[in-house]
C-alpha cells in the first residue's frame, strides 16, 4: 500500500500527465473531392462512427475540397494547417499514386503523417444499365478496335488510381495504353453522373462508390478487380480474372494528418482510427459497402505507403506516364 505522501506525489504526476494528454476539440475531416466519391464516403462514415462510439465528443465536420486529384487539399494542409491537431484527411491508393507521379507539385509523403487504414476497396469496371456491353472482354475489344470511341470515366486525375486500373487491364489485353481514352472527374459520383448522361462508355472506380448506383439500378458492374468474388451481396459480380483478364486492383482507404501535428494528437488519431476499424459498427459499414479487411496504423502504415509509392512510380514509368 502507498504511503500518504507517495500517493499524493503519484496523483500529482498523474494529474500533470493528463493535463498534457490530447483531447480533440472541433474536429474536421477534409474529403479531397466533391460529395459522392470514395474520399467523401471515408470522411463521412468514419466521422459518424467516431462520434457514435464516443471516441469524439462532438460530430465531426466534413469539408469537401476538390481539385488536382487531392492536390488542392494536400497543399492546403501542408501550407496553411500544418500544425492542426484536430484535422484528419481522407486518403487512398489514389493519394499515393499522385505522390508517386509528382502530381502534387513540390510535395512528398514525408510532409504529412500517415495515420491508418479502415479497409480496402476493390476496383470495379461498370457501364450504364442499358449498355449493350455485358463483360470486361467486350469492353476491351471495343477499346482495341477504336479507342477514341470508348471514353472511360474515373474519379481520379489522369495518371491516378482509377486511370491506372484501366491501363493495367488494357495492357493485359494487349492494347496500346497510350491510346486508351480516359476522362478524369473530381470524385466517383461525378464520373458516374457522366456515365448515366451518356457522355462516356464505362466507369472505373471502387465498389464502395459504385454500390449505391448498382442498388438504384443505374449501372451494372461488369468486372471486380479482386482475386476472388467478394462475399455477401457482392458475390453476384464476376471478377476480371474469371473473365480471362488477370488484373487485381485494391484501393486502401485511410487517413493522413498534418506534418507538424503533435505526437499526442497523432497517437490519439492513430488509435482512434484503429478503434473504429475494430468496432462492430464499422464491420457493418464494411459489409454494406464492400470494404475488405486491411488494418494498418502508425509506423506500419507509413512504411506501407512508402512501398506503394515506389511500386506505382515503377509502373508509371513502364507505361510511359512519367519519365
Amino acid at each position: 500500500m502507498l504511503s500518504g505522501s507517495v500517493a499524493t506525489l503519484f496523483a500529482a504526476f498523474a494529474l500533470t500527465g493528463s493535463a498534457f494528454a490530447f483531447e480533440p476539440g472541433n474536429t474536421e475531416c477534409i474529403a479531397p473531392a466533391n460529395p459522392g466519391g470514395g474520399w467523401d464516403f471515408t470522411c463521412r462514415q468514419v466521422g459518424k462512427t467516431l462520434y457514435d462510439i464516443k471516441v469524439i465528443g462532438n460530430p465531426m465536420q466534413v469539408v469537401n475540397m476538390a481539385g488536382g486529384g487531392g492536390g488542392v487539399a494536400f497543399a492546403e494542409v501542408v501550407n496553411k494547417r500544418n500544425d492542426d491537431n484536430d484535422l484528419i484527411v481522407a486518403a487512398s491508393s489514389a493519394t499515393a499514386t499522385r505522390l508517386a507521379q509528382g502530381a502534387y507539385p513540390g510535395s512528398s509523403m514525408d510532409q504529412v503523417r500517415w495515420l491508418g487504414t479502415v479497409g480496402a476497396d476493390y476496383g470495379v469496371v461498370a457501364v450504364a444499365k442499358d449498355s449493350p456491353i455485358n463483360t470486361l472482354p467486350e469492353l476491351l475489344d471495343q477499346i482495341k478496335a477504336d479507342p477514341s470511341s470508348v471514353p472511360v470515366a474515373g474519379g481520379s486525375a489522369v495518371g491516378g488510381w482509377d486511370h491506372l486500373k484501366v491501363l493495367i487491364a488494357a495492357q493485359t489485353a494487349g492494347i496500346d495504353v497510350k491510346k486508351v481514352k480516359y476522362v478524369a472527374f473530381d470524385g466517383g459520383g461525378e464520373a458516374v453522373t457522366q456515365l448515366l448522361g451518356g457522355h462516356v462508355k464505362a466507369f472505373s472506380g471502387d465498389i464502395s462508390e459504385a454500390k449505391g448506383f448498382v442498388d438504384s439500378g443505374d449501372i451494372k458492374i461488369i468486372a471486380v478487380l479482386a482475386p476472388d468474388r467478394l462475399p455477401g451481396d457482392f458475390d453476384q459480380f464476376p471478377t476480371a480474372k474469371e473473365q480471362g483478364v488477370d488484373v487485381v486492383g485494391a484501393n486502401w482507404r485511410g487517413f493522413y494528418a498534418p506534418g507538424k501535428m503533435s505526437d499526442d494528437a497523432y497517437n490519439f488519431w492513430s488509435d482512434a482510427i484503429k478503434t473504429v476499424y475494430d468496432s462492430d459498427e464499422w464491420k457493418q459499414v464494411m459489409a454494406q459497402n464492400g470494404l475488405m479487411p486491411l488494418s494498418l496504423s502508425g509506423e506500419e502504415f507509413q512504411d506501407f505507403v512508402g512501398e506503394q509509392i515506389n511500386k506505382v512510380e515503377t509502373l508509371s514509368k513502364e507505361i510511359g506516364l512519367i519519365k
